[in-house]
């Protein structure tokens, strides 16, 4: 009886349509329904007295947007739980990022939502005005319940949150503190910003292979080639991360006259993402090869793809001027440095003269063997490394993180600071105010690479406009998180999602 509730999306389509050609009035309810509760089961009854065919479409999991660890049950077992219900009629999983085209192909009488959708300004995804747009396109009516309400991830918060101890007491005190429309208008105080991003733009590829043993003449390993896909990282990873929440935002790179790329990059870019690329005779565009193991998901090595000399006179007075014509009307300069040649002593200079606000991060790779650390910039706005850099920069290991911080501090002109440190949170510093440390939110992890980039993006522009460090830490952990979940660059940070996450987390 329940498998036979559960639909396809094109195969319920006509069934409906005949059930409206007989008289039936179609009624549709739309959610993720992660741990069903008294709120839901009163939610779905009042919705079957609408009509006479109840018609449940649920979130896919790779569209739930509620952060990492989420949902807690799989989208089968979800739509199996709603199809025992004896109210509902039919379950259809829905794998749009929205019901609208689930709506569209549904055509339903009748589209119910809880109450809390009743004003749509305080729907921060703004999905229900196009899914009440595309109901009355279709001839139907949108009907808000009102009843009991409890949330799903107010009850998962309290009872199933993947964080020890230590973590739930953060977010608690977070909670007696800090509304979720504080948190909200944060991320709504920096959309008036122009934004310039100068360094290495990275074209980062994944190989996926299956091992197929010893090979018989050579002592190596040998494996099967089975797929591959190609993330925008570096520069252009922060760009695209900011690109969903400021005004404008520009990027200057290097690209190589040789495997450029270019097609890949264009397509690859945030739509709000402009892109003044600085052609470099005779290199390649910097891009980075990691080979994966299919079965474990575990990096076997990694090939970059550079030309890391120091830059001819020419493509570095290109450069400079580019970023001396964008400079002016940047309210916040973005500087990830990976060491590979761009940030020459002259670029330097001139960011650190000419930006209004000024964020750097120097990165320590396989790349740069060292010799790529912070104080190269005598002054910046904001800075934000991994823990590891600054122990590179100190020259000090397993040490204190506010021990290292307080002798970082000394060698850069910087008011603020923060540290990132993996499965240790983070660790903020202001001049005159103080540390403040953070707990991490990631429940899993995946891929470490481009968790940084995020941060940094997110963080200099929270930071740039005065955000309480508080704001900036939540924010910063919840979008370190949702990269760990995730291969590299394959996801990038949008409003709508990191909003939802930090909306889940205060429940």
């Amino acid at each position: 009886m329940i498998a036979r509730k559960i639909r396809e999306l094109r195969d319920l389509a006509p069934i409906l349509a005949d059930l409206k050609a007989a008289g039936k009035t179609i009624v549709q309810c739309h959610g993720v329904f992660d741990l069903l509760h008294p709120g839901h089961i009163r939610h779905i009854s009042e919705a079957r007295h609408q009509g006479d065919i109840l018609v449940v479409t649920v979130t896919a999991d790779r569209h739930v947007n509620k952060g990492p660890g989420r949902p807690m049950f799989n989208q089968v077992l979800r739509a199996e739980t709603l199809a025992s219900l004896e109210s509902v009629d039919f379950v259809v999983i829905n794998d749009n990022p929205t019901a609208v085209e689930a709506i569209k192909a549904l055509r339903p009488d009748v589209y119910v939502k809880g109450g809390d959708y009743v004003d749509s300004e305080a729907d921060i995804t703004g999905k229900i005005v196009d899914e009440a747009e595309t109901v009355e396109s279709v001839g139907g009516r949108i009907h808000f319940t009102d009843d009991i309400r409890f949330s799903s991830s107010s009850l998962i918060n309290q009872n199933f949150l993947p964080f020890p101890p230590e973590t739930m007491q953060w977010l608690d005190s977070f909670r007696r503190r800090r509304s979720e429309k504080e948190i909200l208008d944060a991320l709504e105080g920096i959309s008036s910003l122009n934004v310039l991003v100068v360094g290495e733009g990275i074209v980062d590829e994944y190989v996926f292979c299956a091992g197929l043993g010893k090979a018989s003449k050579d002592p190596i390993l040998a494996f099967l080639h089975q797929s591959a896909e190609a993330h925008a990282g570096g520069a252009f990873a922060v760009a695209n991360h900011l690109g969903d929440f400021c005004e404008s935002v520009e990027v200057v790179t290097l690209v190589g006259e040789t495997n450029s790329h270019r097609s890949f990059i264009n397509r690859a870019l945030h739509p709000n993402v402009r892109w003044h690329p600085i052609t470099q005779p005779g290199a390649p565009t910097l891009s980075k090869c990691r080979y994966v193991d299919d079965h474990t998901g575990a990096k076997i090595f990694e090939i970059y793809q550079m030309d890391d000399a120091p830059l001819d006179e020419g493509v570095e007075t290109q450069v400079i001027d580019t970023v001396n014509g964008l400079i002016d009307r940047a309210d916040v300069v973005v500087v990830p440095d990976f060491g590979h040649g761009l940030m020459t002593p002259s670029l330097i200079d001139l960011v650190v003269e000419k930006s209004k606000f000024l964020v750097v991060n120097a990165q320590a790779n396989a790349g740069n063997r060292g010799f790529n650390t912070i104080s190269k910039y005598p002054r910046a706005d904001y800075v934000c490394i991994a823990g590891h850099e600054m122990e590179l920069e100190t020259r000090m290991r397993n040490s204190n993180p506010r021990k290292l911080l307080s002798e970082l501090i000394k060698r850069i002109d910087c008011p603020r600071f923060t540290v990132t440190l993996g499965r240790a949170g983070t660790i903020h510093h202001e001049r005159n105010g103080g540390f403040f440390e953070a707990p991490a939110l990631a429940p899993k992890v995946v891929d470490r690479v481009g968790a940084g980039d995020a941060v940094l993006a997110i963080t200099g522009a929270l930071v740039a406009v005065g955000t309480p460090w508080d704001i900036v830490a939540l924010v910063a952990n919840a979008a370190g998180a949702e990269m760990v979940s995730d291969l590299g660059n394959r996801i990038t940070l949008t409003r709508a999602n990191l909003s939802k996450h930090l909306a889940t987390l205060l429940k």
